[in-house]
């Protein structure tokens, strides 16, 4: 598929509900599926930890894939940035957009990760999840034994 085509899916199934983007930055480093390191205003390096959602750990089964996926969907290396929070670890919880599409929701759309419950405040990404699920998309395919959600997987290690 080219990356126009994926990129017009993508507008038509992620953009509803868009959030202000509070500023663009330069995708330096993709850590895994739901963690970046950008580049702010040139020098300032920002880690980024996408909100709402969680991508299997690349140790677990389909970690990979949800990085790939990622790295495929960023068209450029310029994002914008939504910031919502803090963690503890000091990253920057965010909704990341590349050409005002949700990479959040792409994420759960494609089924590349699993909506975080604990902290899930975009409603929209049920219905993705409902819908990557009931149609095997991206780690739904997976046997439900290697489906593990990351949160339990990092309590077992």
């Amino acid at each position: 598929m080219s990356r126009f085509v994926l990129l017009v899916v993508l507008f038509f199934a992620c953009s509803s509900s868009l959030g202000e983007v509070d500023f663009e930055a330069k995708v330096i480093k993709i850590a895994d599926g739901d963690t970046i390191t950008v580049l702010r205003e040139g020098s300032v390096q920002v880690k980024i930890r996408l909100a709402d959602i969680d991508c299997p750990e690349r140790g677990q089964p389909w970690g990979h894939n949800a990085a790939d996926a990622f790295k495929k969907a960023l068209t450029n290396d310029t994002v914008g940035i939504e910031v919502l929070d803090k963690d503890r670890y000091g990253r920057t919880i965010a909704r990341v957009y590349v050409n005002s599409v949700s990479m959040n929701r792409y994420l759960v759309e494609s089924g590349n990760c699993w909506i975080y419950p604990k902290y899930a405040k975009d409603q929209k990404l049920f219905a993705l999840q409902d819908a990557a699920k009931s149609t095997g998309k991206g780690l739904w395919q997976l046997p439900e034994s290697e489906r593990v959600p990351p949160w339990e997987w990092r309590q077992k290690k």
